[in-house]
Order: structure tokens, then sequence, then C-alpha cells
């Protein structure tokens, strides 16, 4: 069959599975508690994904993943049970490396991914921002702001500096899209102060991610199989989640469709799945909803990994065909429902009963649903899930590192660019306009300064003329050094400060 096996039968258990490449764009689901085999099972599906000539997207939560890229070995204390397992299911096990590209948000464990503000966009960043409605409506408003002026919004730096500017110009800013409150814009600074030390800035910036080295094949026409290394990033799921709800937006907005390929082009894993639904507006889950019932129609299949199908919505969950469903622990009432509600979502088996059979399987086993021909979902199977051929654990930290510098990405993404954006344009805008402020007093004072002189001067010129002649001359140029005195009171006064106030305005609004 024209797919990715996942095991077998033996006694007491069902026909073989596939995972078939025609629908494995049209999602999946790993769940299972912790300690059953829930790792294992994605490290088998991106082997065969790979070998299949399909890349791979992964993130590793507990660094384990990493060995996809060493072979398996016979001196492996799990050898023997392997190969008992692989007989049981009918499987030729050889071991085997993968090709693996190591990739971190941090620069530590692989090359660095970033993107820019802009890119993320304010939805995203707001669900990041962990920011309430009123403070969403002011970031909109410096999205919308940023593209009016044209100010690249690349960076945390520019995006604190164009904050700063709205704060600044705040009355003006709620005339045209409503209010804009500096209480708002000191609480979106100070969460982008928190996400700053938790190392978050690292991710914004250029050069940004270019999707297709993601998707990729090497040489042999393997699929590449790109791991995240998540297990310092799991110390802030925010952005941990919003990162791979950005990048599964991205490959939405970047590829074209395809329909329904004889297999997909990229398959996508979202472990710890809870963590992007828990306590996410409704804006978002229909944000989520609608990527992933639209971008199968790019040849991108996304396999959510959690604990319990719950904790994934409804209305994803309708959309996720293919299934592996290891053990589900029933120590409560509630977790009992949880199990029953999780077994109503499979197709029936006659030979057994399914909550049964998911309370019951043990750690490498597992309760499976493919789809099948047209798209049916098949008959849930208990299923003895397969070895891997790859390294079961972790590479070592200079195998890591040897890998990374021999990437063929090796040098495209470790140093980062800063050029022009928002915070340097706003930057030389308030050094024209501060230039501009200080030309203007000087005008004002090179007025007074007439000023000064033309009085002195008619005061040493009164003393050496006649009385008559004074005042012939005081009448005849009454009206003129009048209006001369009007002129330089205004421009000292309140009209000349609204003159020098128009300069500055003028020149930091870029108008």
């Amino acid at each position: 069959m024209n797919g990715v096996f996942i095991g077998g039968g033996g006694d007491g258990y069902g026909e073989k599975q596939y995972l078939r490449l025609d629908h494995a764009n049209r999602h999946g689901l790993i769940a299972g508690a912790t300690g059953t085999g829930k790792t294992v099972t994605l490290q088998i599906l991106a082997e065969g994904f790979s070998a299949a000539g399909v890349p791979v997207f992964l993130s590793d939560v507990k660094g384990d993943l990493s060995g996809l890229a060493a072979s398996g070995s016979a001196d492996f204390k799990l050898h023997e049970p392997f190969m008992k397992r692989a007989e049981t299911i009918g499987l030729d096990l050889d071991y085997r490396a993968f090709p693996v590209v190591f990739w971190d948000l941090f620069g530590a464990q692989g090359h660095p991914i970033r993107t820019t503000v802009a890119e993320m966009g304010p939805l995203l960043l707001a669900r990041l921002l962990e920011l309430s409605e009123a403070q969403e409506g002011v970031l909109n408003v410096a999205f919308r702001v940023a593209d009016e002026d044209g100010l690249p919004l690349l960076d945390l730096e520019d995006l604190q500096a164009l904050l700063v500017w709205c704060g600044q110009n705040a009355k003006d800013l709620s005339l045209r899209y409503g209010n804009v409150a500096s209480s708002s814009v000191g609480a979106i600074q100070r969460s982008l102060l928190t996400l700053e030390n938790q190392g978050g800035a690292a991710f914004f910036g250029e050069p940004a991610l270019d999707i297709s080295d993601l998707i990729a094949v090497n040489a042999a026409g393997e699929g590449r199989i790109n791991v995240l290394a998540a297990d310092k990033l799991m110390g802030s799921p925010q952005l941990y989640a919003t990162f791979l709800l950005w990048l599964l937006s991205e490959l939405f907005e970047t590829l074209p469709e395809v329909g329904n390929p004889d297999k997909p082009k990229l398959v996508f894993f979202f472990d710890e799945a809870h963590l992007l639904f828990d306590d996410a507006p409704k804006a978002l889950i229909d944000k989520v909803e609608q990527v992933a019932r639209l971008i199968r129609s790019k040849g991108v299949g996304v396999y959510f990994i959690t604990q319990n199908p719950g904790d994934v919505p409804e209305d994803v969950l309708s959309q996720l065909g293919n299934r592996v469903q290891h053990a589900l622990r029933a120590f409560t009432a509630k977790d009992q429902r949880e199990l029953n509600r999780a077994a109503e979502t499979y197709r029936p088996n006659p030979v057994f009963d399914t909550a049964d059979a998911i309370r019951e399987v043990g750690t490498g086993e597992a309760v499976t649903s493919m789809l099948e021909e047209k798209g049916v979902p098949g008959i849930v199977e208990r299923t003895l899930i397969r070895p891997p051929s790859s390294q079961l654990g972790p590479l070592t930290a200079e195998a890591r590192k040897a890998l990374v510098a021999d990437s063929a990405l090796a040098g495209r993404y470790e140093e980062r660019l800063d050029r022009e954006s928002a915070a340097e344009m706003l930057a030389e805008r308030a050094k024209t306009a501060a230039k501009a402020a200080e030309e203007a007093e000087a005008e004002e004072e090179r007025l007074a300064e007439k000023e000064r002189e033309f009085r002195t001067g008619r005061r040493y010129s009164g003393k050496q003329v006649e009385r008559s002649s004074s005042r012939r001359s005081s009448r005849g140029g009454g009206f003129g050094e009048a209006l001369t005195s009007v002129v330089i009171k205004e421009l000292k006064g309140t009209t000349g400060r609204r003159i020098v106030r128009g300069v500055l305005g003028g020149l930091f609004k870029g108008r």
C-alpha cells in the first residue's frame, strides 16, 4: 500500500494499519496519557513520511526526537523487544538515520527562526501578549498607522518606538480611529518588556524564515525532517503556541492550491496542542478552525499531539481523520466521561468495546483509525505500534552541533540583519523636528533682538531732534511702529508658539 506503516496485529490485534499518503493531508490526532508512547508514534510517522519523500516539521518538546538524525543500533537496550515486535507485526526492521535540520527560536540548538512583527500581525501578537480587547484595539491602531505612514515593523524595538509615538499623538489618533488610551499603550509596553525578558525578542527580526526552506527533499528524494528545539521554548508556552500558529498561517498564505495530491507537500506536527486552545479567545479558535479546514487544499497535513482528545475544540477535532489513541487513564468520574467521549469519536468495532480498549492498551500499543477509500474513517483497531528505525532518545550535544554546522542552511540565518525600519525612521523625524524647533527659536530670538534694537534707536534719536520734529515724527511713524510691535509680540506669544508647533507636528508626523 502507498502509505506509512503504523503497526499491525498478532494475537488479539487487528489488521496492519497504514496511513494512506493520498489522505495524509486530511490531518490527524495522536493522543494518550503521559508515558504511553506518543513520542515514539510521532517518530515513526516522521520516519515514514520522510522515506516517502514528504518533508516534516515537528517540535521536540523533550529533546528525544533529535535521535531521528542517527541510526538505531543493535546495542540499544530495547533491541530485542523491538525485533520481537517487528517480527510479530511482519516488519523487516532495518536501522537507519534520516535527513534532519535543527531549528531553535533562540539559536542555541539549531538555526534561528525569525519573523517580523508585521508578518506576525496584530491578532497573533495580541494573543502572544495576552492583551485585553481594548489593548488589542490600540495595537490594531498602531499597525494601521505603520501601514499608512510607511513604517516597517521588523522587531520589538520598532513596535515599542511606534507605541511611544501613538501615546504622544493619542488625541489626534483618537479622533480618527477611536479611543487610544495612554493606559492601554503602557500596558502593551509592559507586555512587550516581559516578552523581551523571556527571550522573545530573538524571534522578531530579519532575516525572516523562508518557508521554502522547510519544504525540501535531499538528493535521495527523502523528505527533510525539520526539528524545532522546544525544551527551552516550553518555558514560554504562549510564545510556543503563537509561533506554531503563525507558522501554520504562513504556510496557508504562502503555498499554492494543489487540490488532492498523491502525497502531502508537508506534514506539520503540533505537540502539546492544548497550549494552543487553553483560554484562547473565540476569534483565535475560529482562525485555527479555518486554517485547519482550508490548509489541506495546500497539501499540508496537520497532526495534533495531546493527552486527551477533549483538549481540541470539537470543530477542529471533527477534521482530524487519521487517529492514533494511546491509553487514557480513568481514575475519576470526569476522566471516565472524557474517555467515553473519546471512544464515541471512533467508528465502532464489533469485536471489542472501544472505551475498554482505550483504557487497557499498554505502552507501545494504541487504538487506531485511518481514513480509507474516499476518505471514509476506518473501523477502530487495536494496534501494536511499529518500532522506529532511527535512534530512540536524544543525540549528544556534540553530534547535534556538528549536524547544524554541516547543514545546507548553515550561515543563512545565523547573522541578524538590522536595516532601517520604524524605530530609526521615527528617531530621524524627531531629530528633524528638534532641529526645526531650534531654528524657530533662533528666528524668534532674532526678531526679538531686532525689536530691542529698534526701540533703543528710537530712544536715542528722540534726544537729538527738536521736540516739534519729534512730535511730527512720532505722528508720522506711529502706525508702522505699532504694527511692527504687534507682529513681534504675536511671534513671541500664543500665535508664535502655534507656528512652532505646526512646524514640529508636520515634520514629526511625516505629513
